[in-house]
């Protein structure tokens, strides 16, 4: 079974890549601009996240939009990585929300965490998070904050999930590099899958912050799991190379020239060494 292109009961299944406004689309061979479509294809990937998140417990259905979906404030400022079925549907989805190595804390999405308002944790996540920050800074690579992570039900037991985190890693590396985080939930197994590409639990001075939960989740478990991409597990390097190989094929969607956030500006890297592909086991 090849990384980047699957099948399944005969659904062949691709990614696609909707970008801020104003991307820069330097070394996709198929970049548009297309409002509608972006329009068509990020609703279709807040209905799956409104959906799963149901499933988990995460969220009632007041918390969604009244078609069903999942609406976060980074949405429109992000990156997001969504696996399309043969029938134009999407299957699972990814946001990635890049920001400059100058960003302060009170900027990122996680400063507004449960576990940022503890009295206890708070000022340990910031110590934790100011760390990675100027390493990031010592690097001159992006800090990346990764979530809104879901995948159909009938590809829960796949190799989608670990495809889409190799893929975000790859891209991640095409961009210039990037350190980042996530909060990763316990009960749907995301926490172990990112341990098992890389990711590990985030530290202050020594410490690993501990597990959550979320104001707004319910009772959904969390951990905050932090992420270099150019440090992967040495298993997953030959699939990378061979999701860096397939980026600049993979059909990227713009819903505006016009620029407004800082993401839109990330250049992506046209020149790169072909490696030999990869394959599941």
């Amino acid at each position: 079974m090849r990384l980047l292109r699957t099948d399944l009961v005969g659904d062949r299944r691709h990614f696609v890549l909707l970008a801020p406004d104003a991307s820069n689309g330097v070394g996709f061979r198929d970049f548009a601009v297309d409002p509608d479509r972006h329009h068509r294809l990020m609703t279709a990937a807040q209905r799956l996240r409104g959906r799963t998140y149901l499933d988990l417990g995460a969220l009632a259905a007041s918390q969604l939009s009244r078609d069903g979906r999942h609406i976060h404030s980074d949405d429109n400022r992000s990156w997001h990585l969504l696996t399309v079925d043969g029938g134009g549907q999407v299957a699972a989805c990814l946001r990635y929300l890049a920001h400059p190595s100058d960003v302060q804390f009170s900027e990122l999405t996680i400063s507004h965490s449960s576990l940022a308002k503890s009295e206890g944790w708070g000022p340990k996540l910031r110590s934790a998070v100011e760390q990675e920050l100027t390493e990031a800074r010592r690097r001159g690579a992006f800090y990346v904050e990764m979530g809104g992570w879901a995948i159909a039900q009938e590809l829960r037991c796949t190799t989608e999930a670990v495809r889409m985190i190799v893929t975000a890693y790859a891209f991640a590396e095409w961009c210039g590099g990037a350190l980042g985080i996530t909060n990763a939930t316990l009960k749907s197994c995301s926490a172990s899958i990112l341990r098992r590409i890389g990711g590990q639990r985030l530290a202050a001075n020594g410490m690993e912050l501990p597990s959550y939960l979320e104001d707004g989740y319910q009772s959904v478990e969390a951990e905050i799991l932090r992420f270099d991409s150019s440090d992967a597990n040495p298993r997953y390097e030959r699939w990378m190379h061979e999701c860096q190989a397939h980026l600049r094929d993979v059909p990227v969607i713009c819903g505006s020239a016009k620029k407004k956030t800082f993401t839109a500006s990330v250049v992506m890297h046209s020149s790169f060494a072909a490696q030999p592909a990869g394959e599941f086991a």
